[in-house]
């Protein structure tokens, strides 16, 4: 489901509600991002480029989705499906100061999730930060794409498979109680290669 075509134009219908530019609803967002990876990004997970869009050009984006990847170029991002990213010169052993996968584990059982995140770890530094964003309660069921709700608990057991050690974990942008209720409450973790 969410690599088909549909899904993309959900994504792209989502950013280009008129009452959320107007409102500046991705400012918050947007800054998070910002102040939380470090230099060159892969963004794993990509979809259409939203957060790609916040890094004003230090990142590049990989998804499953084609209808995605052709939404992310258009808008002059670098994006690549799997295959691709994996023949790319962008594919640099090492290359990475930040993974960023967010809104991209809960699409999967949590032994996927793993897996993904092992997949990608080769192409960060030694030292490098890992950062996973993933839906609260009311974000997780407002979309049927959705598969395992992961709290901080499930995302440390993750991290200590592929030895990371967490820097920080904490609910973003309200209150951990919050996410209850408001779709856009996330669960952020951060952590380091050792």
């Amino acid at each position: 489901m969410t690599a088909d075509r549909d899904y993309t134009a959900r994504l792209e219908a989502e950013t280009a509600r008129g009452w959320k530019r107007a409102l500046g609803a991705q400012a918050p967002y947007r800054h998070h991002i910002r102040r939380v990876v470090e230099g060159r990004v892969l963004d794993v997970g990509c979809g259409i480029g939203r957060n790609l869009h916040h890094l004003d050009g230090r990142g590049v984006g990989v998804d499953t989705n084609p209808h995605s990847i052709e939404a992310a170029r258009r808008s002059g991002l670098t994006a690549y499906s799997a295959e691709e990213f994996a023949d790319s010169a962008d594919a640099m052993p090492g290359g990475y100061d930040t993974l960023l996968f967010a809104h991209v584990l809960e699409h999967m059982a949590p032994s996927e999730a793993s897996g993904l995140l092992g997949r990608y770890l080769p192409y960060l530094r030694p030292g490098g930060r890992v950062v996973v964003i993933v839906p609260q309660e009311a974000g997780f069921r407002s979309d049927p794409t959705h598969v395992s709700f992961l709290d901080l608990d499930d995302l440390a057991r993750i991290e200590e498979e592929h030895r990371l050690t967490r820097e920080a974990g904490y609910s973003f942008p309200l209150p951990r109680a919050v996410g209850r209720f408001f779709i856009h409450n996330e669960t952020v973790s951060l952590s380091r290669l050792r």
